[in-house]
């Protein structure tokens, strides 16, 4: 569990780091079902509904960037969602009632990994309530050369800003005057079986990896059972409650005077990864910062 010093860090800032969270096992059978699945990358030319890749992915030289669906893949990234450490955690962060939100694997190749814009998650998916999360699981070590995530301290407290360019959702940060406060970015760095959360309001990007090392993250995004999304149409409420981690459901939002910008009108299709979709960014500190 976080304690109470890190628990405090965290609803200060935005973010917390907290080691040692994965046991060795645990990290090795994570590791071992990644690399299984770079390996089977290789059979496939473009993305799928299965592998996401990058254009300059080739059967030699894999560059495997999202694993989609990864729980439903392989049963070690299902069972992290039943960790009693983890778990511990979310009921710390979140309350004794949480269902999951999604669970992503993001892989970032070395030797160029695309960097990730800067964004707030609730731009994509505001809820009723603040008691969103990301916690993100370290399968190799995170360091400063292989492309951390990079947060903002104390933006989880500020506005959503815009991710809107040319009147789309473009899901990163598109105004320049926000720009100022992406110097005061910190990285989070760790160990494998280290843990990172960040508030989903946390303003955050990851650059690129400039290891030979992929940097393999399993993101699992929470919420209090109480915080209703305000975009996900909740159609079958059986299915709906089946997203719960721990606790019990409840049909009563919590409703909390939050800031929110609708993630619409958005562009369907393959470009709505988030990768794809960042692509066709025009004003990108990350860019501009390789030219």
């Amino acid at each position: 569990m976080l304690t109470e010093q890190q628990l405090s860090f965290y609803r200060e800032n935005g973010y917390v780091v907290a080691p040692d969270i994965l046991t060795p096992d645990e990290v090795r059978t994570l590791r071992e079902a990644t690399e299984g699945f770079i390996e089977q990358s290789r059979k496939i030319a473009v993305s799928d509904d299965v592998f996401d890749v990058e254009p300059n992915h080739t059967a030699e030289q894999p560059r495997l960037r999202r694993l989609m669906k990864p729980a439903d893949r392989h049963p070690a990234y299902a069972a992290t969602l039943k960790n009693p450490r983890l778990l511990a955690i979310l009921q710390q962060v979140l309350g004794p009632d949480v269902r999951l939100h999604g669970l992503k694997l993001n892989l970032k190749p070395g030797r160029g990994g695309e960097p990730i814009e800067w964004h707030q998650d609730w731009a994509y998916f505001p809820h009723t309530n603040n008691d969103v999360a990301v916690i993100a699981m370290m399968i190799n070590d995170v360091d400063l050369e292989n492309g951390p995530t990079l947060v903002v301290p104390g933006s989880h407290k500020g506005p959503i800003l815009d991710h809107h360019q040319d009147g789309f959702f473009a899901g990163a940060v598109t105004d320049p005057a926000a720009e100022k406060v992406f110097a005061k970015a910190v990285p989070m760095t760790g160990k494998a079986g280290s843990i990172s959360i960040h508030h989903a309001r946390t303003l955050h990007a990851s650059a690129t990896n400039n290891s030979d090392r992929y940097r393999p993250l399993l993101f699992i995004t929470a919420r209090a059972a109480d915080a209703w999304p305000l975009v996900e149409k909740v159609e079958d409420i059986n299915a709906f409650n089946k997203l719960m981690m721990t606790g019990q459901p409840t049909l009563v939002p919590r409703m909390e005077d939050v800031p929110v910008r609708l993630p619409f009108p958005r562009v369907l299709g393959p470009q709505d990864s988030i990768f794809e979709k960042q692509r066709g960014l025009r004003n990108s500190p990350f860019q501009r910062a390789m030219a």
